[in-house]
């Protein structure tokens, strides 16, 4: 077979970097493609060539790529695919949007719909200060016409894979279509069991407002004798310093080596974002570590909250501080009742090697389904795939990021 991966665009690693150094895992030989190109950590694409469109070369691509979002959508088609017998698509934009022939098969694994142009549209546009002049009618006439595109694109799918449940709920209000549901890969593998705590607590996230760092950050301020720990930084990282209390440790970037060390260390991890999926808190779990969490997106699917079999944490249901305070203050009473081994034995669902299988599978299955009325394809090849102990082998910024 001969195959090609279309990714958005490769800018900064991330979880979507890591769904598509799995794919490419996956297949090793298939050609790869995406809108730009400027990330230095070349691990992502196992160190393979990249076909970028006509943006990598306009003026300020480097720094202003979102800002060509408008041609995005001319520019993914004019990727020739003609001669590719299979075409996986990596899409938070408009990756899924590449023109297939009936005869080629076109998986798309839909890490979201474009938030920002959907059920965002709103929020997004009141982040950036657009709710009002030319400026603000100009990005709502292109936010419509991204919908229509995207809406429409989706027909060219052969099968359409989501990140969770959540997810794949949004996709079928945008696309009317049915998703399966594959996890993202999570290193497990990198983080070591730890079932000695120590007296704080850990956040760890890029400081953009969806985070909700400034929410936790506030919370813990109010109560003294709960200690923080904060990794990260961003845009919001000198106004949530400015209001941390003297018991809040605000450390900034910090190396994976000294994240993994206070993940291991701390009592929970603090995640107060809508996420679709949500890696950290799966990161946290590998480590031992319980996760409270505000319970909406992803992190219902990743984290089993006490009261059921196996607890690995617990959530709040509003993005205030007096919730999040109330969760704090319900963890330090039925802390017992979370063991490190449960939280790390939940995380092994999430596996690079349980993905890979899950992925593989799925991508089988659809070139089977399509076989009979399309051209005959020669077997696919089995996936690199390496089993890490305790893995379960059940298959089971205003542009997006």
């Amino acid at each position: 077979m001969k195959v090609a991966i279309v990714h958005d665009w490769l800018v900064a690693p991330g979880g979507a970097e890591k769904v598509l150094e799995q794919i490419i895992r996956c297949f090793p030989d298939a050609d790869l493609f995406c809108m730009v190109d400027f990330m230095d950590d070349r691990s992502a694409v196992c160190g393979k060539a990249v076909n970028t469109s006509f943006i990598q070369k306009l003026p300020f691509a480097r720094r202003r790529y979102r800002g060509y979002l408008p041609l995005m959508p001319l520019a993914v088609e004019q990727f020739d695919l003609s001669s590719y017998d299979l075409i996986i698509t990596s899409s938070y934009a408009v990756a899924k949007g590449v023109l297939v022939g009936p005869d080629q098969t076109h998986v798309s694994y839909v890490h979201s719909p474009m938030r920002y142009a959907w059920d965002l549209q709103h929020q997004y546009l009141r982040e950036a200060k657009l709710t009002r002049g030319p400026r603000s009618w100009a990005t709502r006439a292109l936010l419509h016409y991204l919908r229509s595109w995207d809406a429409r694109s989706a027909n060219g799918v052969d099968c359409l894979i989501a990140n969770s449940q959540f997810v794949a709920r949004r996709m079928m209000k945008t696309y009317r279509r049915n998703a399966v549901v594959i996890a993202p890969p999570v290193d497990v593998h990198r983080f070591d069991l730890c079932a000695l705590k120590d007296d704080f607590y850990l956040t760890a996230s890029r400081m953009v407002p969806y985070k909700r760092i400034d929410l936790i950050v506030a919370a813990f301020s109010s109560m003294p004798d709960r200690r923080l720990v904060v990794i990260g930084d961003g845009p919001q990282m000198a106004a949530i310093r400015a209001n941390a209390g003297p018991n809040v440790t605000i450390l900034g970037y910090q190396p994976f080596a000294s994240l993994k060390d206070y993940m291991q260390r701390a009592k929970a991890f603090v995640f107060a974002a809508e996420e679709d999926f949500g890696i950290a808190p799966v990161e946290a779990q590998a480590c031992g570590t319980p996760v409270i969490a505000y319970g909406k997106g992803g992190v219902l699917e990743t984290v089993r909250p006490v009261g059921e079999p196996h607890p690995t944490g617990l959530f709040f249901r509003q993005q205030t501080v007096a919730a999040l305070q109330e969760a704090v203050e319900r963890f330090e009473r039925q802390r017992s009742m979370i063991s490190p081994a449960a939280c790390r034995a939940n995380a092994e669902r999430f596996s690079a090697a349980h993905f890979q299988r899950a992925f593989m599978n799925e991508v089988t299955r659809t070139i089977a389904a399509a076989g009979a009325g399309g051209r005959q394809h020669d077997s696919l090849p089995d996936a690199e795939v390496t089993s890490w102990p305790g893995d379960n082998t059940a298959a089971g910024s205003m542009w997006g990021r």
